[in-house]
């Protein structure tokens, strides 16, 4: 249990008023959250400061908040807390804690992280993956053992436990973090990586750093920003990106704020992560006289999550602030859903891959859990996307999230679960991003990127022998059906031989509407039952 002096956790029970150093506040039962602070902007919008309670605030100090993209999972940094880990031997210790909020919004008392992410050293959470399989810790780790400085990545295990931190490699890392903060995040696509460090020895001044992901699983050696956020002579650090991937807030202590470092905002203005739009001051309330940093929110951009010192139960709190909608990020849709074995229907741990439509372009990766195969992935709008789970020994039955055309209508939520098939005789993989124009068999530029996966698997399995079949709805007549339905499986067939597949290892048969997988009675049914997919023959 927490400590906690002030005030106790009977008055918050009774919903009364608390008396405290700072101007008295109310407690509000629906969420156990503490209206701290307003700042009337105009007549009509009021922003809040809403402390997140006792069962994470204490009269310790409480820091570097970081929120799941589902806005469940809260991890953050208690201080000189008796049971964080090196408590009697290293000053003002610093542990990882953490809290989980139930489907009212009320959250649970902290919880102490326990080793092998908390250890004798000074302890963050940097960054949590959407599906919250994944985390990025202070501290370079090789097999559990603290390497020196760094990041590393833990992944949660099947007893819902974290694995020993893994390093990041990161090319002549050693160049740039010279000083004695540093600290790092991710976009939500796992594909790039946020850094904040002193290049200098013998300065206290941060500049922000970008890596992206390499092939080989290393990440490329740090480069600045760009003019527009490395300004010369002062401090920038804790930067953070949006679900979008184009909205980032950081810290800085440049002119124009209110007092020492505040909370900015920019926009990414093209894939250089060089060129950014003119730095934006939060301002109050999110901004104080004092020193603002660790700014973070969750996939919705609803909420931002920060630690102030402003009329706090201790030292610093954890709070949260509704943003204005000048001050959110773009909308962006959370992915969730589970990875299943489709012979099986048994969940799997597997990877996710997505990428964007007709270049097949990465853009980004996940893990399911160990346990029920769940996952959680962030997409950005204006994007067609095919996403897949991946796993030794089977084939993905791809998705298609055409995003592309879709109006921004705000945050979404939306459920679908992937499948995997075991590479075997009898099994049937459906290619749900394989198209034709209407009323066509051409195929469309956009099949290729699935089509070149069945390629794959062809020349890693050479004994392997497979029927490519299509399928129609009941619309139309047998014989068009029959005709057009042949004629989209040659086509598939023909790009598969023109890709270096010997043509006796896969024949071609179009079914009509003669094999349907579900009723003809409605849209999403007959969507259903027009599709292409392909039968393994021998093994």
């Amino acid at each position: 249990m927490k400590t906690l002096m002030i005030p106790c956790l009977l008055a918050v029970m009774a919903n009364v008023a608390i008396a405290q150093p700072t101007p008295p506040t109310h407690i509000d039962t629906t969420g156990g959250l503490k209206l701290q602070k307003e700042n009337i902007i105009n007549a009509n919008t009021i922003i809040k400061i809403e402390n997140l309670g006792v069962n994470i605030n204490s009269d310790l100090p409480e820091l570097r908040p970081t929120i799941s993209a589902d806005g469940n999972l809260l991890f953050f940094i208690t201080e000189n807390h008796p049971a964080n880990t090196k408590y009697n031997s290293i000053p003002n210790s610093q542990d990882i804690w953490y809290s989980e909020r139930d489907t009212l919004g009320r959250w649970s008392e902290a919880r102490h992280l326990k080793a092998p992410l908390n250890t004798a050293h000074y302890n963050a959470v940097y960054w949590i993956s959407p599906d919250k399989n994944r985390i990025l810790i202070r501290g370079a780790f090789i097999d559990g053992g603290y390497h020196g400085k760094g990041v590393s990545l833990s992944y949660r295990k099947t007893n819902g436990r974290w694995s020993e931190p893994q390093m990041l490699y990161i090319k002549n890392y050693e160049k740039y973090d010279r000083g004695l903060l540093s600290g790092a995040t991710m976009t939500h696509d796992a594909r790039t990586l946020l850094l904040y460090m002193t290049p200098d020895k013998g300065s206290s001044l941060n500049d922000l750093y970008v890596c992206h992901l390499q092939d080989d699983g290393s990440w490329s050696e740090p480069k600045t920003l760009g003019k527009q956020i490395s300004l010369p002579g002062y401090d920038e650090m804790t930067p953070y990106v949006a679900a979008d991937g184009v909205t980032m807030y950081f810290s800085s202590n440049r002119p124009g704020g209110l007092g020492d470092n505040d909370i900015w905002m920019t926009k990414r203005l093209d894939k250089s992560w060089q060129k950014w739009s003119e730095p934006v001051n939060l301002g109050a309330p999110i901004n104080t006289t004092g020193w603002d940093a660790f700014f973070t929110l969750d996939a919705g951009g609803e909420y931002a999550y920060l630690t102030t010192n402003l009329n706090t139960y201790g030292e610093s709190d954890i709070v949260r602030v509704k943003l204005l909608e000048k001050e959110k990020p773009n909308p962006v849709i959370l992915v969730s859903g589970n990875v299943y074995n489709q012979k099986t229907k048994e969940p799997l741990s597997a990877s996710l891959v997505y990428e964007t439509l007709p270049d097949g372009a990465p853009a980004g990766n996940g893990v399911s859990s160990p346990t029920d195969g769940a996952f959680k992935i962030v997409l950005p709008y204006d994007k067609n996307y095919s996403i897949r789970a991946t796993a030794d020994k089977f084939f993905a039955i791809s998705e298609n999230l055409n995003l592309d055309s879709m109006i921004k209508a705000g945050y979404k939520e939306i459920h679908k679960d992937l499948y995997l098939v075991p590479i075997e005789i009898g099994a049937i993989v459906r290619l749900n991003n394989v198209f034709f124009d209407f009323d066509k068999w051409d195929l469309r530029p956009e099949s290729y990127v699935e089509l070149n996966r069945v390629v794959k698997l062809l020349k890693e399995n050479p004994s392997i022998e497979i029927e490519m079949s299509a399928h129609t709805d009941s619309k139309g007549t047998d014989e068009y059906n029959f005709k057009l339905s042949d004629n989209r499986a040659k086509s598939v067939r023909e790009y598969i031989i023109s890709q270096g597949i010997d043509e006796k290892r896969i024949i071609s048969q179009g079914y009509g509407e003669s094999k349907p997988v579900a009723p003809n009675d409605t849209d999403e049914n007959r969507q259903l039952n027009r599709r292409v997919e392909f039968k393994i023959l021998k093994n």
